[in-house]
């Protein structure tokens, strides 16, 4: 598809509980993009464990792509009724994107109205209702255009303020009159309209959240891709094979690593330029080559860098507010939305650990340990050796 899908959640639980009531996953395929909510009966570890198993259901069925009336039945008919509310013990929405087409559909059953949002101006959702087991479901349609941004949310939301500064908490059309002025401003990313938005709801509250509350949005727009460039081919007959490729990629290139970097430099008839202001007591300087984003030394500052990616929570502001070679790769990592790595396995001696066999380097243990916790992030991570 045209548009990268920008997912991201934020959860508030409940005083005093340490488990959410609420959960959602996600999951993609080349396809499709699939997000399920599911708000548990009550609050703690019942609502946590109702919650995650009707999730999972949904997902493990709609992984299987089982039909969607079949999904709902199944749910519907293994969750039984709360008795003495005659309430369902858990509830849930669906939304499934497809990418070739960028259409949406929305599957809600007693959870709060889908919040979509058509280039910042909430646009309302034709809803048709289906009778399945007795139960009520609804369904909305639309288009997820370059722009555009679809939430979801746990009726948490809907009662922060209850009794404190709102009669009736703070409303479903006061969340969405709040999103369209969090779009009056310019808006990258889904997890700085889902902040906003939970950030309203604990004030709301007061700090003492009331329920637990969940939004997860889902914002289209340009995909982030990063390229890194690190350490020399095994077959150096080929090294400029793999610089052509670093330049005619269509994202953010990033070179670590000197002798990588000069390879570069000598493809491109130059030399690799220090910038002294960046050299840290650990970590070295950057460079500076034409029509490179950053070119970092290799081993030491990608060792730093991993150290920051894994304590930020996919979080930038958790990284430090330094401009060195670790903190800004680091940066990079964290606002790619993809990120492909093309690495070199020629093994420099310095760099190797002789206790370990000469086909594993440090440099390549590196990289499966960055990929792996950005893979956790939800990113799209690509690693070719060469």
């Amino acid at each position: 598809m045209a548009t990268f899908l920008d997912v991201y959640t934020l959860s508030l639980n409940k005083k005093g509980e340490e488990l959410c009531g609420d959960t959602v996953k996600i999951f993609k395929t080349d396809q499709k993009t699939t997000l399920v909510l599911s708000d548990g009966l009550g609050s703690g570890v019942k609502a946590n464990i109702l919650a995650t198993l009707t999730a999972s259901i949904i997902v493990t069925m709609l992984r299987q792509n089982a039909p969607l009336k079949d999904v709902i039945s199944t749910v519907i008919g293994t969750l039984p009724m709360d008795q003495s509310r005659r309430i369902a013990y858990a509830t849930f929405t669906i939304v499934e994107i497809d990418h070739a087409t960028s259409t949406f559909r929305v599957t809600n059953f007693d959870n709060p109205p889908a919040f979509y949002l058509k280039q910042g101006v909430i646009q309302s959702l034709p809803v048709r209702i289906e009778n399945i087991l007795g139960k009520k479901i609804k369904f909305s349609e639309g288009t997820l255009e370059k722009g555009d941004f679809l939430g979801v949310i746990s009726d948490g939301v809907l009662y922060a303020g209850l009794g404190i500064t709102m009669n009736f908490g703070w409303g479903w059309k006061n969340v969405a009159a709040f999103m369209t002025g969090l779009f009056s401003r310019r808006i990258f990313t889904a997890r700085s309209v889902v902040d906003g938005v939970i950030a309203k709801t604990r004030a709301l509250y007061g700090g003492e959240i009331g329920d637990d509350a969940t939004f997860a949005g889902i914002l289209a727009r340009t995909r982030n891709d990063v390229m890194v460039f690190t350490g020399p081919p095994l077959d150096n007959g080929h090294d400029y094979d793999h610089v052509n490729r670093l330049l005619q990629f269509g994202g953010r290139k990033i070179i670590c690593g000197g002798t990588t970097a000069n390879i570069v430099a000598q493809y491109l008839k130059t030399e690799v330029v220090s910038d002294i202001s960046t050299l840290r007591e650990e970590i070295p300087p950057i460079g500076r080559l034409p029509g490179i984003d950053l070119v970092t030394e290799g081993i030491i500052t990608m060792a730093r860098a991993l150290e920051y990616v894994k304590n930020s929570d996919d979080d930038l502001a958790n990284i430090p507010d330094d401009r060195n070679g670790a903190v800004m790769l680091a940066r990079e990592l964290l606002l790619a939305d993809a990120i492909h790595f093309l690495v070199g396995q020629s093994i420099s001696a310095f760099y190797q650990n002789p206790l370990l066999p000469k086909n594993i380097s440090i440099r390549r243990t590196l990289i499966e340990q960055l990929a792996e916790t950005l893979r956790r992030m939800n990113k799209d991570v690509y690693v070719d050796y060469c």
